[in-house]
């Protein structure tokens, strides 16, 4: 199997992604046990698919000793230009605190190690804390990095459009933001995403199949109690339903959306990804992947044979419009983090 020339993005002059990244926080725990040598026998099934590009950080578990692992299986079997064809995008989310050089080197030196890269192809900042001024001094501190060569691309991960802005104002490069992003939460579009393509930023949006909430398994069935949530992933995202419209209306969706994809002979989650990748600010959507537990590489790839006209469009506008405004009740993106 092989993926479309428009699975993948020129994202940066020396950096092309597949649009659709493969989410490792399923490994973090949460998700169920994860078997070392099947994961890494999974992380082959991915590539071979064309779904060359990681999504992980450095509290997600193993998923940084994964990544070397792999790498290093990788080279061993198919030699050191197939390590070129992957590329494996990590985060950096320290403890709020005095950011100094040293601080910042070790934590990123660490990563290095783990991923047994000589350098990171992007390197994705969190902060707790907005009151701590210190992600500034870290930002600092990782461009100087950056010049050194030890990362590639600076980016960021659940920041809101106002510290996005200070930011950028401090004369630091950012090429892109991980934000909740999907047909429930489209808080990005109230002001993040008109900022990201004012300045060239991509957004990488995670939660765009709601942990597989939004397929095909919940549709007509009654609302799940907190112990028949299974992951993690679920059960957060069954609090952001509940927030944005509740178990009624998130039915109206799912039929909605049932009904676009029988149209087009896909999944619901096919559909659901597809209308997140067409936003224009949108670089990528990640898709969690259970790595030797489950595998969703062929439904996956439907998403770059679909295309959603406006008849489907005016459909899950229409049921959105009647969910509450999460943009008030809960803030810009990343705010649900520092509530």
């Amino acid at each position: 199997m092989s993926l479309p020339s428009s699975a993948y993005l020129s994202f940066t002059p020396d950096l092309t992604i597949c649009r659709i990244l493969n989410g490792m926080w399923q490994v973090s725990g949460g998700h169920g046990r994860i078997d070392p040598q099947a994961a890494i026998a999974s992380m082959f099934h991915y590539v071979d698919a064309g779904f060359t590009t990681w999504d992980l950080a450095d509290h997600y578990g193993p998923a940084e000793d994964f990544i070397g692992e792999f790498r290093r299986q990788l080279q061993a079997t198919r030699g050191v230009e197939s390590l070129s064809k992957i590329q494996a995008f990590t985060k950096w989310v320290p403890r709020p605190g005095k950011m100094t050089r040293q601080i910042v080197e070790d934590n990123i030196n660490i990563s290095l190690r783990r991923m047994d890269v000589p350098a990171l192809d992007l390197l994705q900042f969190h902060w707790w804390e907005y009151r701590d001024p210190g992600y500034l001094d870290a930002l600092k501190y990782m461009a100087e990095l950056q010049q050194e060569g030890k990362i590639k691309h600076l980016a960021l991960t659940n920041f809101d459009t106002e510290h996005l802005k200070i930011i950028l104002d401090h004369g630091i490069q950012i090429v892109s933001n991980q934000v909740q992003y999907s047909l429930v939460d489209r808080r990005p579009e109230v002001a993040m995403a008109a900022f990201c393509q004012q300045h060239n930023i991509k957004l990488f949006a995670y939660g765009t199949v709601c942990g597989g909430l939004l397929s095909e398994k919940y549709l007509g069935v009654q609302e799940p109690g907190r112990w028949e949530l299974n992951t993690a992933s679920q059960r957060k995202y069954h609090q952001m339903i509940s927030a944005w419209g509740g178990w009624n209306l998130f039915q109206e969706l799912l039929q909605t959306l049932h009904a676009i994809a029988q149209k087009h002979s896909v999944s619901i989650a096919n559909v659901a990804v597809r209308f997140i990748l067409d936003q224009p600010a949108v670089g990528g959507v990640i898709v969690g992947v259970r790595l030797g537990v489950s595998e969703h590489i062929v439904d996956n790839a439907r998403v770059f044979g679909l295309n959603l006209d406006e008849d489907d469009r005016v459909q899950l506008e229409a049921v959105t419009r009647e969910s509450r405004n999460l943009f008030q009740m809960i803030g810009d993106c990343g705010d649900e983090y520092r509530r």
